[in-house]
């Protein structure tokens, strides 16, 4: 099956939490990337699974939470607290990831509440499905 959806690294991202999985992981993250960016390419598939949760949706674009585990790792997407937050376009047929981290890089008690604060400062376009 083929993706129809075209998946970019927004540069916040890239400079925050996925620099610490790179270092943390190595190689099996460069896998494990690509495994997330093949998903991604047919969102609509993994919206079917429980590894993905629509979160908000405003003028057509959702904002979702994916969950992935990491290549050669015993643990279940759930159970490894890695996840992805990412803004899905319908009429551009693409896929921003805006946030990649794992639960223990975040600060504070309310997971939800904090990756929304840094999307919302970080991504003004998506202040609106942060609310």
């Amino acid at each position: 099956m083929q993706g129809n959806y075209s998946v970019e690294i927004r540069p916040f991202a890239e400079r925050h939490f996925i620099d610490t999985f790179k270092k943390k992981y190595k190689s099996h993250w460069d896998v494990t990337l690509l495994a997330i960016i093949a998903e991604l390419e047919r969102m609509d598939a993994l919206l079917l699974t429980n590894r993905a949760e629509t979160i908000s949706v405003v003028d057509g674009v959702k904002l979702i939470k994916t969950k992935f585990k990491m290549v050669k790792s015993n643990e279940s997407a759930k159970t490894s607290g890695n996840r992805c937050i990412v803004a899905l376009c319908p009429e551009k047929h693409s896929v921003s990831i805006l946030l990649v981290y794992g639960k223990t890089d975040l600060s504070g008690h309310d997971e939800t509440k904090e990756w929304k604060r840094i999307v919302a400062e970080n991504y003004p376009e998506y202040k609106e499905l942060c609310k």
